[in-house]
């Protein structure tokens, strides 16, 4: 149950060249987000917000590149743009960064764009990638060529001559594929093998040839791709020389049918869904040979009912790690073999937790000593160490009551790790550096906000992707000390940015803090409605999502924050509030959850209710609670628990029943079935729906393949056995994300109506 945020874009790019260090664009003041209020924008018209305007085209955001890349060599900045008639079709940018000029690199009229197949659909649902046309691309190590993924086929695109080529892959949909480290291959997954092909000789090699069924090689099982953040099954040796690829076994995963309904018609799609406490994949762990297609295969010790969330090479590609991760996630382990003794792994690294460690992508092996860098939650935040082959830690690279959020780039030869975190706040993300030799901290971002890095490989720049509540996103290119070298994306909400007409009723909200019942400090943003008036009262809906890895109270653009202000001009007050086990605060904040969900959060979100009705302007007896996914679930649990509180609730696409849900993420938060089920019991929804008095919407997509469509079908019968009344809203073919203007103005249309006849 990940969540990411979309970014959207429009066709062209302004630049503009600067040597000043990066200034904020608007004109509000500087904040302080620890508390108080942020002024509201300057410019800008004064036009009301509608529900069809949110998210039409142009988008409100602006301009806002996508698939933001930098050259290795770091000569040119690459990205996708949408069209002017169609924002959702891509095609390839670039641009010269000696000389800022920007260009069309390939237009995606130069591939055949067709139907994806059912494997393409759902990995691409996993990752989180919406749209056609030109939807990724790798670059060549030397910084020559590009791979670009289209339909299934692949094409080679030489950047000196910009000629196109249709790579021979044979016949069938090739997915995952990418180019060697050395740019020599080409490899891709078709029909569940791995293939190699030769781009200077066009020699395509099987690597594998046992797939098919219940067997799939080089891809990652369902678990990994949803809940892990692993999207491949199979990783190159740096010496292109072997590659390292998963094999799994479904046959022992429960084969459902799950229905997907769309207006003409149900579709039913087999699916093998590893249900909490159910069986997962058998995954194994081999290395095939370029030379003779051999694979050799790593002993990963006894125990079958693991998983596999991390493998990488080490630089000498004689060396292979991998992350052992044990079925309750307690355990995790960084073991490391060696090529020629597959049956020798040792442990460098051992987590331990009493609840779960969480996983991360910060696994830095050096090319110049034997040491690497490891991220770790073992002093209670999440951390930076430097550690030898041996397994001995070497030093601690950071520390103190904040989190890194990841390593973004290690300067071996300058001898600076650059990585974000929340130092300066944890509601803000910003670039620091550290010397590798241990040392001061660094700041290098400067603006307060969200500031995402993307590095060049082999130089030391890299893009800024920015955004604030006050400003839409912008790109910037910085040198490695964080000067700023030039725009990619200014993106100023000026006279002539689709904000502007809206920006002058603009509202920021107001930072601060309560406690929750153990004494931890619970951070909240509060908006206040246009045209406040401190004399009135209104009403207020507390949008929440309340899970694990997420964070709300942040100060960062999100389009989610569209409807926020379309209500804000309705006359509602928005609350948020980051309960314990939400992301960024620490193990002590998370694993409060730990065996039994939906407890906590709810004391915590009414602590911030009893905060809301202590303010003379708050109409204490019109709250209500919003939320989607994980947002879904506490709206529900709200209503159905702390009636008191919550006059009304919205639910999309809510969990109810956690034995629906799958392995990974359920049982790294209420354990295995069989020895938590009082837990499970207690975390369902279905328990209290007895304590719902009314005032509830609930709405889900009929084809969500992530939060089956049958948690909510689950309540709606329990209520109605009950006799309760409600309201449902369900999307024919919508999936979890809800996409598509059509149905995001349809529903944006139902939540503000029921909010008006609820709360007025």
């Amino acid at each position: 149950m990940t969540i990411k945020w979309m970014r959207t874009l429009l066709l062209t790019v302004p630049m503009i060249l600067s040597n000043s260090a990066c200034s904020n664009l608007n004109t509000s003041s500087s904040l302080n987000l620890g508390s108080g209020a942020m002024e509201k924008p300057k410019v800008g018209e004064m036009t009301p917000l509608t529900i069809e305007r949110l998210y039409d085209s142009p988008a409100l955001a602006g301009t806002s590149p996508r698939g933001l890349k930098l050259s290795p060599d770091g000569k040119r900045v690459t990205y996708l743009a949408g069209r002017k008639d169609n924002q959702h079709f891509y095609d390839l940018w670039q641009m010269d960064v000696a000389s800022g000029q920007q260009s069309i690199l390939l237009n995606a009229d130069k591939l055949t764009i067709g139907e994806l197949s059912d494997e393409e659909k759902a990995r691409r649902e996993r990752q989180r990638i919406y749209g056609q046309g030109i939807m990724e691309y790798f670059w060549s190590d030397d910084s020559q060529a590009l791979l670009i993924p289209a339909s299934g086929v692949l094409y080679y695109v030489s950047v000196n001559d910009g000629s196109v080529k249709l790579l021979p892959t044979g016949d069938g949909f090739a997915t995952d594929a990418r180019l060697s480290p050395k740019g020599h291959f080409v490899s891709f997954v078709r029909d569940q093998n791995l293939f190699v092909l030769d781009l200077k000789t066009k020699t395509l090699q099987a690597m594998t040839t046992d797939g098919g069924g219940a067997i799939k090689n080089a891809m990652a099982e369902f678990v990994a791709q949803e809940e892990m953040g692993r999207m491949t099954g199979y990783w190159w040796s740096p010496d292109e020389s072997a590659i390292a690829y998963t094999r799994i076994d479904e046959s022992g995963v429960e084969l459902v049918t799950r229905n997907e309904i769309y207006a003409d018609g149900i579709k039913l799609t087999e699916q093998r869904y590893p249900y909490a406490g159910k069986n997962n994949v058998q995954i194994t762990l081999g290395v095939v040979q370029l030379n003779d297609s051999k694979t050799q295969w790593i002993d990963l010790g006894s125990e079958q009912d693991i998983y596999l969330p991390r493998v990488k090479w080490l630089p000498d590609s004689k060396q292979l790690s991998y992350q052992w991760q044990s079925r309750d996630q307690q355990t995790l382990d960084l073991r490391l073999v060696s090529i020629d003794k597959p049956n020798a792994s040792k442990n460098l690294v051992e987590e331990r937790s009493d609840a779960w460690v969480n996983l991360n992508n910060d696994l830095h092996f050096m090319k110049q000593q034997e040491s690497f860098i490891w991220a770790s939650e073992r002093d209670g935040f999440n951390h930076l160490y430097l550690i030898g082959l041996d397994g001995k830690v070497q030093k601690q690279l950071t520390s103190g009551d904040w989190v890194v959020d990841e390593v973004e780039r290690v300067d071996e030869k300058s001898g600076w790790v650059y990585f974000t975190g929340r130092k300066t706040l944890v509601t803000e993300k910003h670039l620091y550096r550290v010397p590798l030799a241990g040392g001061e901290i660094e700041s290098i971002s400067q603006r307060s906000g969200m500031h995402s890095p993307v590095f060049a490989d082999n130089e030391a720049v890299y893009l800024d992707y920015f955004s604030s509540l006050s400003q839409p996103p912008q790109v910037s290119l910085h040198g490695d000390k964080g000067q700023q070298l030039a725009w990619v994306e200014q993106n100023k909400v000026d006279k002539s940015h689709p904000l502007y007409p809206f920006f002058g009723q603009w509202q920021l909200p107001e930072f601060g803090q309560v406690k929750a019942e153990d004494g931890q400090a619970l951070q909240y943003r509060l908006f206040k409605p246009t045209n406040f008036d401190a004399n009135k009262q209104y009403p207020v809906v507390v949008r929440v999502y309340g899970g694990p890895h997420a964070q709300l109270v942040v100060n960062s653009w999100s389009e989610h924050d569209y409807f926020t202000q379309y209500l804000l001009q309705q006359g509602f007050m928005v609350f948020q509030l980051d309960n314990r086990g939400s992301a960024h605060r620490g193990t002590q904040f998370e694993h409060v959850i730990y065996q039994q969900l939906g407890e906590a959060e709810v004391n915590d979100q009414k602590a911030g209710v009893d905060y809301l009705r202590s303010l003379p302007y708050v109409d204490g007896d019109n709250i209500a609670l919003y939320g989607h996914s994980y947002g879904g679930y506490m709206a529900l649990m709200g209503l159905f628990k702390a009636p008191s509180y919550f006059k009304a609730a919205i639910s999309g696409a809510p969990v109810t029943d956690w034995a629906l849900y799958d392995t990974h993420y359920t049982e790294r938060y209420l354990g295995h079935p069989d020895k938590n089920a009082k837990g499970y019991e207690a975390s369902s929804v279905l328990p209290y729906v007895k304590g719902y008095q009314s005032g509830l919407l609930m709405y889900h997509g009929m084809a969500d393949d992530n939060v089956l469509f049958e948690n909510s079908t689950k309540v709606y019968k329990a209520l109605q056995d009950e006799g309760k009344l409600f309201q449902m809203i369900d999307y024919p073919g919508s999936k979890h994300s809800m996409r598509g203007n059509k149905v995001r103005t349809h529903l944006y249309r139902s939540l503000a109506d029921f909010l008006e006849r609820e709360l007025k």
